[in-house]
Formats: structure tokens, sequence, C-alpha cells
């Protein structure tokens, strides 16, 4: 899908491509291509002389690779944009390449991005440029209220963490907590810890992304001190991920304890019970002897009731000294 972005009375205006010939009917200052096809990808090498590198969207690229400048002026950046599903939280990689001087390829101040599926982000983006008159001026700044957004979703993700946290630490410190709710504790603690660890490289990488930006030199003053505003944001972003951090470990340690003792009082009942049965083993296995004791003989018939009453008052006994010291609870 290729998709340009106009700005029309200080708004940005979509319109999607699906010929060579509309490109030249635009004035374009952010080219987006979602999933982008071999044709779309000829399309934007014809118009405007860029070739999408083979490896822009490779995984496995050197983190030291993924922001460096061009002899031409092209900007190559590439960053990872959290998508915080419920299903499956996961990071994207965009390719972003940012041409600013080249006259020749006609598109001057054009930011190019690629990605394999829709960001959040760019659709917030889209949503706010289209509301607010005036928020992007030029192809840097698409680029850096990109990254503002960024930080400001991954900040929303984080407040999501806080109240699935909040509902959970409800469930274990509500106390008698069985095997089930400990395992469903458990697995909601895990996919939060999950989605922190993701957010925390995401801000990490953006950091990364808007460091580049301000070292290549390439933004005003004004866009400068705005990149220094979202680096005070994702600092202060951190500063969360390291207490939900310090929660869950929390949370998982007390939800831990809880099945211990679920699994102590199990135990505790099998040995309550082999210390009670061991007295009327032991009676059973003195007279179960073929010796001729003197109570049995004088008591005769009534020997086997005597035995097994003893018995039973030899299992009692314990139990009922187990239960007085509480030791049954």
């Amino acid at each position: 899908m290729l998709n340009i972005f106009t700005l029309a009375n200080g708004r940005l205006v979509q319109e999607e491509i699906e010929a060579l010939e509309e490109l030249s009917q635009f004035q374009p200052i952010w080219v987006d291509l979602e999933s982008p096809t071999l044709e779309e990808k000829r399309w934007i090498k014809q118009y405007y002389g860029l070739s999408i590198p083979e490896d822009a969207m490779d995984e496995d690229i050197e983190e030291s690779a993924r922001f460096y400048e061009e002899d031409n002026g092209e900007l190559h950046v590439r960053s990872d944009f959290l998508i915080d599903d419920a299903e499956d939280p996961r990071s994207v990689r965009v390719a972003f390449i940012l041409n600013q001087h080249n006259t020749e390829l006609r598109s001057r101040g054009v930011l190019f991005s690629i990605h394999d599926e829709d960001v959040p982000v760019f659709r917030l983006l889209r949503m706010r440029a289209r509301r607010a008159p005036g928020l992007i001026e030029d192809a840097k700044e698409v680029l850096l209220k990109l990254f503002d957004a960024d930080a400001e979703y991954s900040a929303d993700s984080l407040e999501n963490i806080y109240d699935e946290l909040e509902v959970a630490g409800k469930k274990v410190l509500e106390g008698n907590v069985s095997d089930e709710l400990a395992g469903e504790v458990l697995a909601a603690i895990a996919r939060q810890e999950d989605l922190n660890g993701r957010i925390r490289r995401n801000v990490m990488d953006t950091r990364r992304a808007v460091s580049f930006m301000m070292r290549s030199r390439m933004l005003n003053a004004e866009q400068f001190e705005e990149a220094r505003q979202i680096l005070r944001d994702i600092e202060s972003l951190d500063n969360h991920t390291a207490f939900l951090f310090d929660k869950i470990n929390f949370l998982m340690d007390a939800t831990v304890g809880f099945i211990n003792i679920n699994q102590n009082k199990t135990i505790k009942i099998f040995s309550v019970a082999s210390v009670a049965l061991l007295p009327p083993t032991l009676i059973a296995s003195i007279y179960g002897m073929n010796m001729q004791f003197p109570e049995l003989r004088f008591l005769g018939a009534g020997g086997y009731p005597y035995v097994l009453v003893l018995m039973a008052a030899s299992a009692l006994v314990p139990m009922w000294y187990f239960r007085r010291r509480g030791w049954l609870k």
C-alpha cells in the first residue's frame, strides 16, 4: 500500500496512490509504504529516483548500521515501534529515508517510511495532524512528531500495565489464593512483564533515533528543543518501567508464596495422617504376631474387639492433641 501525505491549509492530507501517474499530481512531504509491492517500489524509483535498500526491513541488521547519512544527503533511520496488542504485543521495524537537499529527485524535504504492517503511532499522528493545523511544517517535523507520538504511546501502554497489575494485586493480596487463581495471576503478570520489557526496549530505540537526529544537525532551534523535550519524556518513562519491574517481581514472589502455602497445607495433611496412624500400626503389628498374650487369653472372644478399640483410641488421641494445639487448622 502506497500513501502520500501533503500539506493543505496547515493540515496533513492523505492520498492513496494506485497508479504511477497519480504521483505527479501531488507534492508530498511524507511517502508511506506499508508492505510495498515490487511495482510500488518501482514507482518510487522511477518517479523519485529513490532505491529502497533490500535490507531495509531486516531484523538482524547491526545496531551500529541503523542510523547513517549518505553522501547525497539522504538520512537513513531504522527504528522499532511498539504495537500494544492484548494477544500479541510486538515491535515493528520501520525504515525511514529522509531526503532534504537533492532537487533532482523531485523529493526535496520528503520523508519515506517503509514497514510491513500498520503502526498505531502512524495512525495517531495522522489523526492529530488532521485536527491540529500547523502541527507539521516539513518532513523533518513528521519524523520528529512520529518519535514524540511513539513516546506517548509507550506512556499509554505503561498506564495499562499499571491497571492490569492493580487488578492482579487485588486478587493476590486478598488472600486465600487457590492454585487455579495463582496460575491465572502468574500468566497475567508474565504478559505484563513481557510488555514492560518491550516498552523499555522501544523507548531506548527511540532515544537513540532522536539523539542521532540531534547530532546530525538537521534540526532548527525549535525542533532541537522539541527533541530535547522528547528525550526528557523518555527519561521519565525509564523510571516507570524500572518501578514496574519491581512491582512485577513483588507480585510474582507473593503469588509463588501462596502456591507454596497451599502445597505446605497438603504436605501437612499427610504428615499428620502418618503420625496419627503410627500407633494403630504398631498395635496391629504387636497383636498380629502368633503369640499368646495374657490379656487376650483373659478376654477370650472379646480380645478382637479389645484390639480394635485400642487401635482406634491410639489414633484419636494424637488427633485430639494436634487439634488442641491448632496444628489441624
